[in-house]
């Protein structure tokens, strides 16, 4: 594994940080002000996001002073920015192919962009306050802690304050988005392996041998990271099961962030699919909320990091998660079952849908009743049952809207904010007004004519 890509050379500078980080804040102040004179909401939210951050910084690091030193690019940060750029040119591509003002969408994904940082890093200090001493430490994002679900509703959030102040429908945005997420996943995800992070449960004797060459995390040597000295499956077997401090590789564990790059393929070609066959706007959205949904708790099953966080009580393992995955079913059959096609089909994929949850059942199912462990749900399970359940509901309204107008649950919806700036037109639903009536002519006088002598 490589946490450490590789390091840019810097000059060793002794700068004081607080006068440092106003001079950042003071020009992340004339970003914004650039931004909002050039009505460019990009720079504004720059500028603004490098303003607060840098000025509230400035007064954490009052009377401090760093010495400057080779700067190590992290291999889950660098993939991360990979896949901001990548998430840029799919988006962008994909909004102007379905009619969407390019200037305001490339505004649009830098304030979701940013909103998603925002929220993946508070769910993050949510799960795990006890990682933060102190308030600067938020913005200490080279020791990671970043969770994705905050990130998706962070951006969400965003998405949608924007969007309304452009007076743009959401769900055309959203369709256009989330093949994005589906690729970030991807990427995001290798970055997560290469560093070692989220990883999942030791392996059993069983496990092929390949897979378990996949699932050792090695013991770093000292220096590799400023903090810790080994990668993190190392050093929660040392600290918790028992494993030798001098062993140079951690128990074999499932490789579930490769797990989730497979995941992240299988719904990047689910979400081009979904826009194939789509009835309404927001279809596509809504197969990535409910598909990441499931496959994320069934992947947290796995999971044994322990900055997952977990809320909720204590239920029976052989009935907790068979019982999710069988609502999870409910809501796939309640929403997206509706749009399989032909019926034979749909009910293949509803019975399809029950397998998972009555087969994990009999999996789970203890040989006795006081054998029966308990379980606790992760923080991303609940948000994934809460948007998957959400996604089916709205599919089923969505959908029988789309029935009765098809083609206003297919519009932009763009109003003032079309690329001419021009009103929309009107719908097809509302009646032409009638045409004026026309004014009565008036007889014209016959002029007598001259009598014949």
């Amino acid at each position: 594994m490589h946490p450490v890509l590789f390091q840019l050379p810097l000059p060793a500078w002794t700068i004081p940080l607080f006068p440092a980080l106003l001079v950042l804040a003071a020009l992340g102040a004339l970003l914004a002000l650039f931004g909002y004179q050039k009505r460019a909401g990009d720079l504004l939210v720059i500028g603004v996001v490098l303003t607060a951050a840098a000025g509230i910084s400035a007064f954490s690091y009052r009377g401090q002073v760093t010495t400057l030193s080779p700067l190590p690019i992290y291999s889950y940060g660098a993939m991360l920015c990979v896949s901001i750029v990548v998430g840029w040119f799919l988006t962008l591509g994909l909004a102007e192919r379905d009619g969407l003002p390019r200037d305001k969408m490339a505004n649009c994904y830098f304030v979701t962009a940013a909103s998603a940082l925002i929220g993946a890093r508070l769910l993050y200090f949510v799960t795990n306050p006890q990682e933060f001493d102190a308030f600067r430490d938020l913005f200490a994002f080279r020791r990671g802690g970043l969770v994705a679900y905050g990130g998706f509703i962070g951006g969400f959030i965003g998405s949608f304050a924007y969007l309304r102040s452009q007076k743009i429908r959401l769900l055309p945005w959203a369709d256009v988005a989330v093949p994005s997420l589906a690729s970030g996943l991807v990427i995001t995800r290798l970055g997560c392996y290469l560093f070692g992070c989220d990883f999942g449960k030791p392996l059993g004797e069983a496990a092929p041998a390949w897979l378990k060459k996949l699932g050792s995390f090695p013991r770093w040597t000292e220096g590799t990271l400023l903090e810790g000295s080994g990668s993190p499956a190392w050093i929660q077997h040392v600290n918790q099961r028992g494993l030798s401090p001098d062993t140079t590789h951690s128990l074999p564990v499932h490789p579930t962030q490769l797990y989730e790059v497979l995941i992240g393929a299988a719904l990047l070609a689910l979400v081009f699919l979904a826009r194939k066959h789509r009835r309404f706007r927001g279809q596509v959205f809504l197969a990535f909320t409910l598909g990441y949904g499931y496959l994320r708790f069934a992947v947290e099953i796995l999971r044994d990091d322990a900055e997952r966080g977990e809320l909720g009580p204590f239920v029976g393992t052989h009935v907790f998660l068979p019982a999710a995955l069988l609502i999870f079913a409910a809501a796939y059959i309640y929403g997206p079952s509706r749009s399989v096609r032909p019926p034979n089909l749909r009910w293949a994929t509803d019975a399809l849908a029950v397998v998972p949850p009555v087969a994990l059942y009999f999996v789970l199912r203890p040989a006795s009743f006081a054998d029966a462990a308990s379980t606790q749900l992760s923080t991303s399970q609940w948000i994934g049952l809460v948007t998957g359940v959400a996604a089916g509901v709205a599919w089923y309204t969505l959908d029988e809207a789309a029935k009765k107008h098809p083609e206003a649950a297919m519009s932009l919806g763009l109003g003032a904010a079309s690329v001419d700036d021009e009103p929309a037109p009107e719908s097809a639903d509302e009646p032409e007004p009638p045409p004026p009536e026309a004014a009565p002519k008036k007889k014209k006088k016959k002029k007598p004519q001259p009598s014949s002598s």
